[in-house]
């Protein structure tokens, strides 16, 4: 039996919505690979150290955040000397 035009369009729809979850799920996978590298190097330079605390103080705006990062941050300004 033929397929309707309406299971057509829910199959398109559920199809959609697989692709974008996994659009979503490597982009979480690509921040997370990026994060660890560039916290890795800036905990071994100063100069990154003192760019990503700077960055971070900037940008992680709510409280949960920067009560998150808060251990990170005490280590980026050891190693960049600002502590």
């Amino acid at each position: 039996m033929p397929r309707t035009i309406d299971q057509q369009i829910a199959e398109a729809q559920a199809k959609l919505n697989r692709l974008k979850t996994r659009q979503k799920a490597n982009d979480t996978r690509r921040k997370i690979i990026v994060g660890a590298i560039v916290t890795t190097e800036a905990l071994k330079d100063p100069k990154i150290a003192r760019w990503m605390a700077s960055t971070l103080r900037k940008n992680a705006t709510r409280e949960v955040d920067q009560k998150e990062i808060a251990g990170l941050l005490a280590e980026l300004d050891a190693k960049a000397g600002t502590a």
